[in-house]
């Protein structure tokens, strides 16, 4: 079995190509990361725990943070175990009253619940061998086919450049499994219902 490599939750980004999100896990006390793609709900589920925001209603993955305590379950840890077809797969180690059980889960929902619960994040060593980027060996073999970095206003400069360097592993990605929805801002009230209906029909990201 795979020896298994604690990673941390570096940022949650958007794409400067094509507006699609991607959570960055960085490899604890390295500089080794690892980019994977994930739905805008998704993204927008892990940022809310990361930031501690308050939100008046239980969310789906507060919900199922609370039916673990009232089951009297403990999340111990996530897992990223393999990347099969471009398709990470992820795992909740689950002590549910002394007995250890595993459950499948995508890796965005994973990550979403430990960020709530504050658990440990474990990636395969061989997803990360695969799949894991060291930022300076990318840009100094990208360096002279590289684009000049888009700005955005507000944006930390620092993240843009290094997420820069995951050009090469996002295109080895097939863009067609994923969704493309343009970003999205709460209390927009003017989104037209051509646009919702487009919404509706936009396959579910991993």
């Amino acid at each position: 079995m795979s020896k298994m490599v604690e990673v941390v939750i570096d940022s949650v980004r958007v794409s400067l190509t094509n507006q699609q999100r991607i959570v960055v896990l960085r490899e604890l006390n390295a500089e080794r990361f690892l980019p994977i793609w994930i739905g805008p709900y998704e993204a927008e589920a892990i940022t809310i725990a990361l930031q501690e925001i308050e939100v008046a209603r239980p969310q789906t993955h507060d919900l199922i943070t609370n039916v673990f305590k009232a089951l009297n379950c403990k999340l111990l840890r996530v897992e990223i175990s393999k990347l099969q077809e471009d398709v990470f797969f992820g795992n909740l180690v689950v002590d549910s009253n002394g007995t250890i059980v595993n459950i499948d889960s995508r890796p965005s929902d994973a990550l979403a619940l430990a960020a709530r619960s504050h658990v440990p994040i474990l990636v395969s060593g061989d997803v990360l061998d695969v799949a894991g980027i060291v930022p300076e060996q990318e840009a100094e073999e990208s360096q002279q086919e590289a684009e000049p970095a888009t700005e955005k206003s507000g944006g930390d400069k620092g993240s843009e450049e290094r997420l820069s360097v995951f050009e090469d592993f996002l295109k080895k990605i097939d863009l067609d499994d994923f969704s493309a929805e343009d970003d999205k801002k709460k209390g927009d009230d003017e989104k037209s219902d051509d646009d919702k209906d487009k919404d509706k029909d936009e396959p579910n990201p991993i």
